[in-house]
């Protein structure tokens, strides 16, 4: 028997296609303060890997397969998957405004994805007497959570929130100034060629969740040197500091890292991070600079603010296997000869 709400087929009716052009529609109107972030946490929560997950006869043969480790199902973490957006402070408003949207809806609704989310935000913003533009993006990753997890669990969450009042308080513009502000160097640090540290925050909501490294030092070795907490009790995968390592040469996947501030201040992506990242599924782009970067790989030149997964895995081939199966094979350009490639290509 079909218990969905028409809200809940009206989801299920989205794909990552469809949610790639909402978003694209929607973050013109999200707050700096968030728009990377929103960005971040969609890469962190892939709906094709949920619905690869959900659709498989054989669901442990296959999270084995993909090497997935560690906290990867939303419906554990619907509170608090979203703690590193500042629209996080407002989710005890959003959850309850979503859930009435949700059973408020019918059949005969026929607003885009991108509208009702751009509706019930506003909606919100008014009762909170905030800015939409605070609440767009929180209220994009509660219509994809209710998606992944369905409207009951989603309800018998408690809707608290995971951070302190402190940091509870702090403004968008507070945040984005932290962001920006690098390490000062000394008085005559400006003459400085060498011996520059600088400072990687990888939880905005905890003041002691920094660490230093030399300039031109990826985030990976920098946070090996961290011994302020006992990193593996708060997280098996953390055997040598804050980020997940293993293999230090973008093999395993497990230091993926979003970048909330700074993604300008780190080198370029190389080759083989921009082809081993797109395998393990993490993004595909061929952005420079990308909000996803592999901490083992990216160097950085200046103070950075990233956030963590709870999870990692590598399963950028066999989703991209499902889809050829699905639409016929699809040919990345690196995968191009120089003769499979248009002429105007070719010849640049």
């Amino acid at each position: 028997m079909n218990t969905e709400t028409p809200f809940e087929t009206f989801l299920n009716q989205h794909d990552d296609e469809s949610w790639s052009a909402a978003l694209v529609t929607l973050l013109r109107s999200i707050h700096e303060v968030d728009r990377n972030a929103t960005q971040i946490w969609f890469a962190f929560y892939p709906l094709p890997l949920f619905r690869a997950l959900e659709q498989s006869g054989e669901r442990d043969k296959l999270t084995q397969q993909l090497l997935l480790q560690g906290d990867y199902e939303l419906k554990d973490q619907i509170d608090s998957s979203h703690a590193f957006l500042y629209g996080h402070r407002f989710w005890p408003q959003v959850k309850q405004a979503v859930e009435q949207h949700a059973e408020a809806v019918n059949q005969t609704l026929r607003a885009s994805l991108a509208d009702q989310i751009l509706a019930v935000a506003h909606s919100i913003a008014r009762q909170l007497k905030k800015d939409d533009s605070l609440l767009v993006g929180i209220t994009a990753v509660a219509f994809m959570t209710m998606q992944q997890t369905g409207l009951p669990a989603f309800k018998e969450a408690p809707g608290t929130i995971s951070i302190d009042s402190k940091h509870a308080k702090k403004s968008p513009e507070q945040i984005l100034r932290a962001r920006a502000k690098d390490d000062s160097q000394g008085l005559f640090g400006f003459l400085k060629t060498v011996d520059k540290k600088f400072t990687v925050t990888h939880d905005e909501n905890d003041n002691q969740a920094k660490y230093k490294l030399n300039d031109g030092q990826d985030l990976a070795w920098g946070a090996a040197d961290d011994r302020s907490r006992d990193w593996i009790a708060l997280d098996p995968r953390r055997m040598e500091g804050p980020i997940p390592v293993e293999c230090r040469s973008a093999s395993c996947g497990t230091c993926w890292v979003g970048v909330l501030g700074g993604a300008e201040k780190l080198a370029d992506v190389g080759a083989r991070e921009g082809k081993k990242i797109k395998e393990f599924g993490y993004i595909d782009t061929a952005e420079p600079r990308p909000l996803i970067r592999l901490a083992c790989q990216a160097q950085a030149h200046g103070a950075v603010s990233v956030v963590i997964p709870p999870w990692n895995g590598q399963f950028g081939k066999y989703l991209r296997a499902l889809k050829e199966e699905k639409d016929g094979p699809v040919v990345h350009p690196e995968d191009q000869t120089l003769s499979d490639r248009p002429n105007n290509e070719a010849l640049n």
